[in-house]
């Protein structure tokens, strides 16, 4: 493994174009559900278990994956489990613009078993996963890269969208980091007995309408700040 390069890639500096969207958490304001600390933190302990074990379970699942068809196949199952066709759009976007950057900061042939997806990109997990691989970084740490996004994406559009104390916000992070190394480990299981299996249905499917209708409502705004 190398710990480097999983560093670089949590880093919400890494131009993999996550800095543009906060993971329904603007929907979430404008809707009165988040307004300080203790909302946020409620919000994302609502992500940590729905759409973060499934991205991490996926992320790890796609990391262990050596030939094209099964990613396909892995990205087939990450697509009916996203119910809004906004949120499966964005997934695909940040999918293409993580591999474009990977392409460049690690130009290795397993980035190519990417090539046979769909012309508008795999979804963000799975190239996530494939990207690790191809940067040495092992199934279980490619899960926490994925929940540490689903949490540290809307945790940086609160101190946008609220002028939160960005102290305050790390404070939020840090509480949820023991939950958050478990639904790690959680989701490398599940991708293990998916494995195991030879069954990628038996991932986790587990969604949040709210998020799903107000990702739909929101791509109808004529002002916002994100693009989800």
């Amino acid at each position: 493994m190398t710990r480097s390069a999983l560093l670089l890639l949590a880093d919400s500096r890494f131009p993999a174009g996550a800095h543009a969207h906060s993971g329904g958490l603007e929907s979430a304001v404008a809707a009165g559900r988040v307004h300080d600390t203790a909302t946020l933190h409620a919000f994302l302990t609502g992500r940590l278990h729905t759409a973060a074990l499934v991205a991490a379970s996926f992320a790890a699942a796609a990391c262990h994956c050596e030939n094209a068809e099964t990613l396909a196949e892995l990205d087939h199952e990450y697509d009916i489990r996203l119910l809004s066709p906004t949120l499966r759009s964005a997934s695909r976007r940040l999918g293409k613009q993580l591999l474009r950057t990977a392409r460049a900061t690690w130009p290795v042939p397993r980035l190519n078993l990417l090539a046979a997806s769909p012309d508008e990109g795999s979804h963000h997990p799975v190239v996530l996963g494939v990207v690790c691989a191809a940067a040495g970084i092992a199934p279980e740490d490619a899960a926490l890269c994925a929940v540490q996004g689903a949490l540290t994406v809307p945790a940086d559009a609160a101190i946008r969208l609220l002028g939160l104390d960005p102290g305050e916000v790390s404070g939020v992070l840090a509480k949820l980091a023991p939950p958050a190394d478990r639904t790690a480990s959680k989701a490398l299981t599940l991708a293990r007995m998916a494995q195991l299996k030879n069954d990628f249905s038996m991932l986790p499917a587990l969604g949040s309408p709210l998020l799903d209708l107000a990702a739909e409502d929101h791509a109808t705004w004529e002002v916002r700040l994100f693009a989800t």
